[in-house]
């Protein structure tokens, strides 16, 4: 019956390779699973069932085990391949303690034909992965080695994948297996003794061949010089005989081979001479067509780069990695960039990070990120001098300021700060980029600081003065956002007290600036505003309290601190991880766990802005408060409540600062603040939750910043951090909830379930039911736009902590807009569209009353936070306001949306405003969402009488001066 089965399995398989279209397949499966279900009814099938119905902890189980048994000992074979492919498939402990030496002995038995022992030795496998304890290591080991002499190649595979789960955990043992394992090789390598039936397209079994290689990258030398030159001249007949076919099934086991063979090689340090022919077999692999062997080749150069002797070899090949950056597949750009920003050093880093540089403008979004972080490191640790690595920063900033993280630009300010010869270059270079048209706010930040502190340098250059300077810089106010406002009110202040004897009229303009902010609803504007109002009426004493920065304490890197971190392991541990990772069960959620010791503190972070003389003479770390950036005492700096800040990485889920609780300002760092349009956002909340577990921060306040921002906190408590970081393409969009376990003790009963309204396909990968200590897990959800709509997708969460049990519903910030594109459509364009679309239902207009009063600009601000675009001068009239998008969905595919607001300047509380597009559902959707916003503001509340704010000190009371008392002092 069993010969039966394997011609039909061999029938089936040449029949699915000989169809020539989908529609073949599919009509030869159902006709294969017709035969099976007739099989189902004429038979009896109980192991079958049993091993497809039930799982492991079944109590059925429990009452079948000695019926198991009979059949495993007993002579039928049919009874024993069912039984032993039963118990394989369920496994369990119980079995594996009751029936694991009954297997055993149907393993060593000599009487025993080859497919019961070939299932044996895999139904041993998943026991032993199950219990380790099955499996006594004293008295197995010879009978592991003895196996290991068995003829038939079925047999002999199946034993070296339990070989591989035995060496992996314990390799001592098993030294006597690796003369017979290098026996085995030599005997497939030269084609000895090899049946037709395991002849793999010419390949003598390739699946026993990557086995067995593997299982010797366990061992971690090999002593004997005859075993050694034995396998080497097995790896060399490897290398040599693999070359690039056009049959893709012999491509694919032949590189199978090859692959693990260089695995092998960089795990045995063999000589020079093979490293070097490896390397050049790969860099003919990075320069094929086929796709999966380019990366194939580009991975395992990259695991090359551990090797020392060979990394000036690879970099030959450095124009074809560097082609390779460009290539249509993102996994293949992923390899490249792994493998550039290991081969880089001193001699080549100018280069590469150029490349780098240049590839930048043409980089997808989910690479871009990563590519601005290495580019920024290799610059670091390699430049040849301070000049180009300032360039290379500026350049970053300038050509993708999303993707670089705060780390960079404090970074650049560390190292100006602290050389003093590279503070006139850095101004220099800070002033010309502030002249051009587009400027990143990153850009503006970095640059604020730079000509704060070093503007004064520049004084005899054209265009330097310090008047121009602060005109230049205070044209990108109105843009930015509050932090980036607070630097720029630092270095206002920093303009004037280099500016002595002081410009009335430039100190009359900052001084309004002051006076404005001052009742600024922002706690730290309002402060910075008052202090420094004050302090600058002080005149030449202000030279002393707002004295140049002092140079930073010399200290490692955060940015290559965080490479370290992640760098290739030796060739031993990658062989060992790897092959845990293939042992264990998979899902689509990716888990990070955090391997630091418990009480290891966290970095903090750099510059200062806010800063006097008495201050200066501490040595003072960083941290960050309100998205603005302070000097601190590392003695009382307390390391952030977050676990996961370190954990998250590049891909850091962050979220406004406003939004976090007093004691947690700095769990949640490094994305810029989210300026008050966001409250604008109002839609209707879920209901109370009636948790005994109290979330931190505003959730509402959370969901509106995200529907502003495609990163961001969605939630948190004392338990969990749930971030959200998302890109939207046209009408699809792929979000990535970060689960972040915040406790050393895990969070189990996780489920997360999607509610989406109907006009929403969405997708959530597996979520895993527990989430380890102190780590993050990652599950991607994706979105599919149907039609226009303001409804709003649910995640309805829930886990358990301890006895706690928590469930939250939490909107999601896949919204209306989030499917809008901002498009400029010019006068000759706009006009004919408009009087195309002449009336309702496609065109309708609303008088708006109750709408919170703003001027047009501020109108103008709120409509491009929500990818309108609005078009000044379009209208003739001045307090008219026109805008225009496109909107995604499945259904509508690209629409062109016109929006004109008419306000009255005498009443603007009303206002008349008219949608058209193409399609009648998304006008009125359009026109009802831009309502709310208008009519859902929230109106601060009024403001208190303004007192003098109390400075906190900023250094404990250890006999230094206190830089609070000194500024209360002066106020």
């Amino acid at each position: 019956m069993a010969m039966s089965g394997m011609r039909g399995l061999s029938v089936f398989i040449s029949d699915i390779r000989n169809c020539q279209n989908k529609e073949q397949e599919r009509l030869r499966v159902d006709k294969e699973l017709g035969n099976i279900r007739n099989r189902f009814k004429n038979e009896k099938v109980g192991y079958i069932v049993t091993s497809c119905m039930l799982n492991e902890n079944h109590d059925f189980l429990r009452l079948i085990i000695n019926c198991v048994r009979n059949d495993i000992i007993g002579r039928n074979e049919t009874f024993q391949c069912l039984a032993l492919t039963m118990v394989g498939n369920i496994g369990g402990r119980e079995f594996a303690e009751s029936l694991a030496p009954d297997v055993q002995k149907l393993l060593i038995s000599s009487s025993c034909r080859p497919l019961v022992r070939k299932k044996a030795a895999l139904c041993l496998l998943r026991l032993y992965r199950k219990n380790p304890d099955v499996v006594n290591v004293d008295g197995w080991s010879d009978r592991m080695t003895q196996l290991l002499d068995e003829r038939d190649l079925g047999v002999l595979t199946a034993v070296m994948s339990l070989l591989v789960a035995l060496v992996s955990k314990n390799y001592d043992a098993y030294w006597g297996c690796l003369p017979k394992c290098v026996r085995i090789l030599e005997r497939l390598s030269r084609n000895q003794d090899i049946p037709q039936d395991y002849m793999y397209y010419g390949i003598p079994s390739p699946w026993l061949q990557v086995k067995t290689m593997r299982a010797l990258q366990y061992f971690p030398t090999i002593e004997d010089p005859n075993i050694r030159r034995s396998l080497f001249e097995v790896l060399q007949r490897i290398l040599m005989g693999t070359d690039i076919v056009k049959n893709v099934n012999k491509n694919n086991a032949s590189h199978a081979v090859l692959f693990e063979a260089l695995a092998l090689v960089m795990h045995l340090d063999a000589e020079k001479e093979m490293m070097s022919q490896c390397v050049a077999l790969l860099g003919k692999f990075i320069a094929v067509r086929e796709p999966n062997i380019r990366y194939l080749g580009l991975e395992n150069m990259t695991r090359m780069l551990m090797v020392i002797d060979v990394q000036d070899i690879i970099k030959k090949h450095q124009a074809q990695i560097i082609t390779s950056l460009k290539d249509p597949d993102i996994s293949i750009r992923r390899r490249a960039l792994d493998l550039l920003y290991g081969m880089c050093d001193v001699t080549n880093a100018k280069d590469i990070v150029e490349e780098l540089l240049q590839y930048l403008s043409t980089a997808d979004f989910a690479m871009c990120e990563e590519l601005a972080l290495k580019a920024a490191i290799l610059a670091e640790k390699f430049a040849p001098d301070l000049s180009w690595y300032v360039d290379v920063i500026l350049q970053l900033i300038d050509k993708a300021g999303d993707f670089v993280s705060d780390d960079i630009w404090y970074r650049v300010v560390q190292f100006v700060t602290n050389n003093d010869d590279l503070q006139p270059y850095a101004a220099v270079k800070a002033r010309e980029y502030l002249d051009k048209p587009a400027l990143h706010e990153t850009m503006v930040k970095v640059s604020a600081y730079i000509l704060g502190e070093y503007s004064h340098l520049l004084a005899r250059r054209p265009g330097c003065s310090p008047k121009e300077i602060f005109s230049v810089l205070h044209e990108k106010l109105p843009t930015v956002s509050i932090s980036t406002i607070a630097i720029l009110l630092s270095t206002y202040a920093k303009i004037l007290m280099h500016t002595q004897p002081p410009d009335p009229e430039l100190q009359d303009h900052i001084w309004a600036i002051f006076n404005k902010y001052e009742s600024c609803i922002d706690a730290e504007i309002q402060q910075r505003a008052v202090e420094y109002f004050t302090l600058s009426k002080k005149g030449v004493a202000l030279m002393d309290i707002l004295a140049e920065m002092p140079k930073f304490p010399e200290r490692q890197s955060a940015l290559i601190k965080k490479a370290e971190d992640t760098e290739i392991d030796t060739a031993e541990q990658s062989a060992i991880k790897l092959r845990a990772q293939q042992q264990q069960h998979t899902s689509n959620a990716l888990v990070v766990t955090d391997q630091r010791p418990a009480n290891r503190s966290l970095p903090v972070k750099v510059p200062s802005i806010n800063n006097n003389a008495e201050a200066n003479t501490a040595d003072r770390g960083l941290t960050e408060v309100n998205g603005t950036l302070s000097r601190v005492d590392p003695q009382s700096a307390t390391p952030s409540a977050d676990l996961l800040s370190d954990l998250l990485g590049p891909l850091a889920i962050e979220g406004p600062p406003s939004a976090a609780a007093p004691d947690d300002q700095n769990l949640i760092s490094g994305l810029e603040g989210v300026s008050n349009s966001s409250d604008a956002l109002a839609l209707a909340p879920l209901e109370e939750q009636s948790n005994s577990v109290q979330p931190i921060g505003n959730i509402a306040e959370r969901f509106r910043a995200l529907c502003l921002k495609d990163s961001g906190v969605l939630y948190e408590d004392p338990y969990i951090q749930i971030g959200v970081k998302a890109e939207w393409q046209a009408h699809h969009g792929r979000l990535v909830l970060f689960l972040g376990n915040k406790n050393t003790s895990p969070l189990v009963s996780v489920q997360a379930l999607i509610l989406p309204p109907s006009h929403l396909k969405m997708e959530l990968s597996l979520v895993p039911e527990t989430i380890p200590p102190r780590a993050q897990v990652q599950c991607p959800l994706e979105v599919v736009n149907l039609r226009p709509s303001r409804d709003v997708a649910v995640l309805d969460f829930s886990y358990k902590f301890g006895t706690i049990m928590v469930n939250v519903k939490l909107r999601l910030p896949a919204v209306l807009n989030k499917f809008l594109q901002p498009i400029s459509v010019a006068a000759e364009e706009f006009f004919p569209q408009w009087r195309s679309l002449s009336g309702p239902p496609l065109k309708l207009q609303e008088v708006v009353r109750g709408v919170k009063p703003l001027s047009l600009p501020e109108m103008a601000n709120l409509f491009n936070s929500f990818q309108l675009m609005v078009t000044p001068g379009l209208d003739p009239n001045p307090n008219n306001l026109v805008a225009s998008t496109t909107f995604y969905s499945e259904s509508t595919r690209a629409m062109l949306c016109l929006i004109r607001v008419e306000t009255d300047p005498s009443d603007r509380t009303q206002l008349r405003m008219t949608v058209a597009s193409g399609d009648p559902l998304l006008t009125f959707e359009l026109k009802e969402f831009i309502k709310e916003q208008l009519v859902s503001i929230p109106t601060p509340s009024p403001m208190p009488a303004l007192a003098p704010p109390q400075v906190q000190p900023t250094i404990p009371a250890t006999g230094a001066t206190d830089p609070g008392a000194i500024l209360a002092g002066l106020l």
